[in-house]
């Protein structure tokens, strides 16, 4: 389970809040539309949703400056909608069509934004390690201020290919920060039953590397954990990691009945720890909005989600002469 929360700054501002409220809210609502159209049959394939682990990338995106990079695994709806990822987009590609960020070919794995530097959803478990580290080698290279963030779980924690990329980054000083997403079940196995460590991120010490934990259902705890491993990367001083605690609500994909776990101890962390609700408790009784004001943002919120899947219904099936399109690259881009 996630740690207790620590005590929030005092000093955050009322429109941080609702930024992080508005943010949040947008991913569990997009999540929820895309577990519906998935049980109407229109979205097929793998998909796996976010729902509980919204903090986390909320938070390390406020982090974040333009032109910092992130690479992330299979769940990858709430990320590309955190960096800015137009959610038209992200649905009609979910559903197979061709206004989608991959035309429609790529799926719930696989979108990418050059525009938004957001470098894909992986499919094969610890795959987008290695890739986080090139990215950041790029930076590294170019000699620029840029960092990337590079997600994954507490199954992928355990692949060789991520040790091997810890050794790699540590050894070039690349600024990576390693955000290992757990949320405590990997596919259906629990971490205690899977991994002996009794932490993940300090098996980053082996290497040298700097890390954390940190409280992943409370998303001012990830920003600011965000916020120092982004300053040790810009400092020079190579890759950082962090272990942020969180939880998911539903099943590993929509597939998955969760039966490993009781509905008691799900329902139990919606009651206690949800990271939209710690916020809307903060808005509330800071008096920095009304019940009012936040039921507003919502309706507001359903309606741009409600939008992108009109748009996803809306938009027509790729052509069959796109299966020869986009295989091979054409010309080497002059930027990463």
């Amino acid at each position: 389970m996630p740690p207790k929360k620590p005590a929030p700054k005092s000093n955050v501002s009322a429109e941080e809040l609702l930024g992080h409220y508005r943010e949040m809210l947008l991913i569990r609502r997009f999540e929820e539309k895309a577990g519906q159209l998935y049980g109407m049959g229109l979205i097929g394939g793998f998909c796996h949703l976010y729902i509980g682990q919204e903090a986390v990338v909320v938070g390390l995106e406020a982090a974040a400056s333009e032109g910092d990079k992130r690479v992330t695994s299979y769940r990858d709806h709430g990320h590309m909608l955190a960096c800015g990822m137009d959610p038209k987009g992200i649905m009609a590609e979910l559903t197979g069509r061709e206004g989608g960020f991959s035309k429609g070919k790529g799926g719930s794995m696989h979108m990418f934004s050059k525009e938004k530097h957001f470098y894909g959803g992986h499919g094969i478990v610890g795959a987008q390690v290695p890739l986080g580290a090139g990215l950041a080698f790029s930076d590294k290279y170019k000699g620029n201020d840029r960092v990337t963030f590079t997600y994954f779980g507490d199954g992928a924690a355990n692949q060789g290919q991520v040790y091997e990329t810890y050794n790699m980054a540590q050894l070039w000083d690349l600024p990576v920060i390693f955000v290992i997403e757990n949320n405590g079940y990997a596919m259906g196995t629990s971490v205690v039953r899977s991994t002996k460590s009794p932490s993940l991120w300090e098996r980053g010490a082996a290497y040298g590397i700097a890390g954390e934990e940190v409280d992943g259902m409370n998303v001012l705890a990830v920003k600011e954990a965000g916020e120092r491993a982004v300053a040790h990367c810009r400092a020079g001083k190579g890759p950082y990691i962090l272990e942020v605690k969180t939880y998911r609500y539903r099943g590993h994909s929509m597939s998955d009945p969760a039966k490993y776990r009781t509905r008691d101890e799900v329902q139990k962390m919606r009651d206690e720890r949800d990271p939209i609700e710690q916020i809307r408790d903060m808005l509330l009784t800071g008096k920095h909005a009304t019940d009012e004001d936040l039921k507003a943002i919502d309706k507001e919120i359903k309606a741009v989600v409600n939008e992108a899947a009109e748009f996803s219904k809306e938009s027509p099936e790729p052509h069959l002469d796109e299966l020869w399109t986009d295989i091979y690259a054409t010309e080497i881009p002059q930027e990463a």
